[in-house]
């Protein structure tokens, strides 16, 4: 059973920084795609970060370039997004998706409040 879980969601002051973790499990190969998504009150999900291997080119969103990383795990199914320098309206719940051709799964979240 596939299962998509996050973690290190919490509530930092601005200019603060927070590192978020997400293992996929349940599949018996390297997925082809991890991504962190976002959802703030009112707004759409939006794409935060993507990366395929662990050296390809990655993208950003560009409200978060510069102060977002991303990185995955060389084998297994682990994602990770180093957040610096966090400000108010990056407040959202955090999602991490994995897919490929033909899966696409999605975690329930994890929430991320900057507010002084």
């Amino acid at each position: 059973q596939v299962q998509v879980v996050e973690s290190g969601g919490g509530l930092v002051q601005p200019g603060e920084s927070l590192r978020l973790a997400c293992v996929a499990s349940g599949f018996r190969f390297r997925t082809v795609s991890m991504s962190w998504y976002r959802q703030a009150p009112g707004k759409e999900r939006e794409l935060v970060a993507s990366m395929t291997e662990p050296d390809a080119p990655t993208t950003y969103a560009d409200s978060v370039k510069g102060r977002f990383t991303i990185s995955r795990h060389n084998t297994e199914n682990r994602v990770y997004l180093q957040m610096n320098s966090l400000k108010p309206e990056d407040t959202a719940v955090y999602y991490c998706n994995t897919r490929g051709g033909w899966y696409d799964y999605w975690g329930k979240g994890t929430q991320v409040i900057v507010s002084s």
